[in-house]
């Protein structure tokens, strides 16, 4: 049986099944305010920007706060400070394309999130007095580490916000490097050491997506301009150096894992925090 009809069945039957058990939010859900967690520049939009679209149109307030500027993606090309001058500049754009006024930007060094994890729990807690949202939007707890430390780092430094705050909120967490798994894109069979780590985690996505995430919002009929809020990030989406080495989202699995975040729903593991007994 050809490899690519195998992945591509499989992705269509989780889906399928996903879009059964899940439960859509709802326009009373859609119009709570909000504040969106992003662990780097582009994070939002892609794993919530749709949602983000809808809520804004529904009237909720929406505040994005981006706990680094990204300033490492491509500091093998380019300074540090001129990427993270750039990054700014287009997570500025992005979210007002979004429709969010506000952005906030905690200012932590990309990479280094858990090496602050005090401090920037601090920060997110004087945010969360100010702002007292109804739902949190933070990254999955079972990001992938070998990609995602940040992220990992910015759901327990919420969280640990969030337990200070002694608040009731709702969860949201949108996942990201977990779509870097088979069926969603091909295992790269020509890469050893990321085959190894596509064979040990061969079932772990399918079998999350179908036990954590029960929650899904419909975006297909704004993912036009959540792509044109996406287009914002150029640092991420085109190549602005002749140098090869200079990488796109694009260009992760040849555009299968871009292709992932244009889906016609956007899912999310819900919870109510402080979890009731």
């Amino acid at each position: 049986m050809d490899k690519s009809f195998l992945r591509l069945q499989s992705r269509r039957f989780y889906k399928h099944l996903t879009n059964y058990l899940m439960v859509e939010l709802n326009e009373n859900t859609l119009g709570r305010s909000a504040v969106v967690f992003s662990p780097h520049p582009d994070d939002e939009t892609l794993g919530c920007g749709g949602t983000i679209i809808k809520k804004i149109r529904a009237g909720a307030e929406v505040k994005i706060v981006f706990m680094t500027h990204g300033q490492k993606s491509h500091q093998h090309i380019i300074p540090e400070n001129k990427l993270k001058a750039m990054r700014t500049k287009e997570a500025l754009a992005a979210s007002r394309k979004l429709g969010v006024e506000e952005a906030v930007f905690l200012g932590f060094n990309d990479g280094e999130l858990s090496k602050n994890q005090n401090s920037a729990t601090q920060k997110v807690l004087k945010l969360l007095l100010s702002q007292q949202p109804h739902e949190i939007f933070i990254p999955y707890y079972k990001e992938p580490m070998l990609w995602s430390a940040d992220h990992l780092a910015t759901n327990r430094i919420v969280l640990a916000a969030l337990q200070a705050y002694g608040r009731t909120v709702t969860i949201y967490e949108y996942p990201i490097w977990f779509w870097y798994h088979w069926p969603w894109i091909s295992m790269p069979i020509s890469n050893l050491g990321r085959l190894l780590v596509f064979l040990k985690d061969r079932f772990v996505s399918p079998l999350s997506l179908l036990r954590d995430f029960h929650c899904s919002i419909f975006v297909g009929d704004v993912l036009k301009l959540k792509r044109d809020a996406l287009d914002q990030y150029a640092s991420q989406m085109k190549r602005l150096s002749a140098d090869p080495r200079w990488v796109t989202l694009s260009d992760v699995s040849k555009g299968e894992f871009l292709e992932c975040f244009f889906q016609d729903r956007e899912v999310f593991r819900r919870y109510i925090f402080p979890t009731r007994n």
